[in-house]
This record gives C-alpha cells, structure tokens and sequence, in this order.
C-alpha cells in the first residue's frame, strides 16, 4: 500500500497548488441555537450542500443520502496534488481518530476534482492509505461540476496539456450532519484537535 507521502512525491513535479476561494456560511434558526457555541465564526450567506450523485471507490453509483448517514467531513480535492490535498486530508483523518476516542463516529469523505485520473481504483489507494473509513468519490466531470456547484467549491484545470496538469482549487472541509445538512466548515490552518473538537460539539449538542 503506498503512504501519502508517496502522493505528494508523485505530484510533486507539477509544482504548488493553489490556495484559496472564500465560503459563507447560512444555517436555519433552529440550527443556529443549538450550535451557537460550536461554530468557528461563520457569518450567513448562501446555503452549503445539497444532492448530488456520483461514482464511489467501489465503482458503485451513490448518491448523498447514500454517503451522510451520520456526522461526515466532506473534502474536496485531487490525489495528484501535491501538497495542498494529502496534508489536509491527513489533517482530517487524524481529527476522525481523535473523535474515535472520544466515542464519536465521523465519516471522512474525499470527493475528486480529477475524474480523467482519479478513477475509482485509484481513489480507493488513496483513501484507504488515509484512513480505513475514509471514503472516495469521483464521477462523469458533470456529475463532479454539480457536487462542487452544491458545496459552493472552486475549481479549475491549469493550462497545461502534460500528465501532470494541477487544479486549482479551494481547499475548505464542510462538516456535514443527516438532520442539520451543512453545519459548519474548516480552514486548513485548522489543527485536527480543533476540527475534532468542534465537531465534537455539534455532535453533543444535536443529542
């Protein structure tokens, strides 16, 4: 099984990836007042999340009801990127660890930008080095333009033709709850003892 530093390595030809695109945050009254302690500063804006349809590890078509059965951390990145993606969803899986010893069970979920290289076998390399909950999704490029569309997520092949070409992309991680729908989001300067304990939070209050 290869170790995520062979994923930076192998991208890593390609240069630096892109950082950035801003999220605002909206969450019904109700939801409002029962996580008012948990969340990170967020400020309203357009509604986060929604249905989407793709292809899983496994090559089995899911949709999202499928996939946010519980609480789940959705990313959205690419496994040829070479720095950006391994270390935040190795930041993500390390905070789904916390929580298993806390007796709180999250669902990782790396959703691909790539579908012309991320298929689901390599997906499936990819998460389970990760982390062995973790789940991988791709899809037809319509199917992967509609979930980012849901998530308000920012994405864009560079110009280059080679087989190394990088996505520029926006990097946050959307904490996901069955009955609340988008509750929160993470920025990659977040520790996984802050995303974990925040998490944390909305499970306990949501009981």
């Amino acid at each position: 099984m290869k170790s995520s530093a062979l994923y930076v390595s192998l991208a890593a030809v390609a240069g630096a990836a892109f950082i950035g695109g801003g999220l605002m945050l909206q969450t019904s009254g109700n939801d409002a007042d029962i996580f008012a302690d948990c969340r990170g500063g967020a400020v309203g804006g357009g509604a986060i999340g929604g249905p989407f349809t793709l292809v899983d590890e496994n090559g089995t078509t899911v949709t999202d009801t499928d996939i946010i059965t519980g609480p789940t951390l959705v990313y959205f990145g690419y496994t040829y990127c070479p720095d950006v993606c391994p270390l935040d969803t190795a930041r993500n899986a390390e905070a789904v660890d916390l929580l298993d010893a806390m007796g709180k069970d999250v669902k990782p979920v790396f959703i691909s930008f790539d579908p012309e290289r991320d298929t689901p076998e390599v997906l499936r390399d990819f998460t389970d080095t990760m982390h062995p909950r973790m789940v991988g999704l791709t899809g037809t490029p319509q199917q992967v333009k509609e979930a980012s569309a849901a998530y308000k997520t920012y994405f864009k092949r560079q110009d280059d033709e080679s087989e190394y070409y990088l996505i520029d992309h926006s990097t946050f991680s959307y904490f996901m709850m069955p009955d609340h729908g988008f509750v929160d989001f993470f920025s990659r300067d977040a520790s996984a003892e802050d995303v974990a304990n925040r998490m944390a939070c909305f499970i306990d209050a949501a009981k």
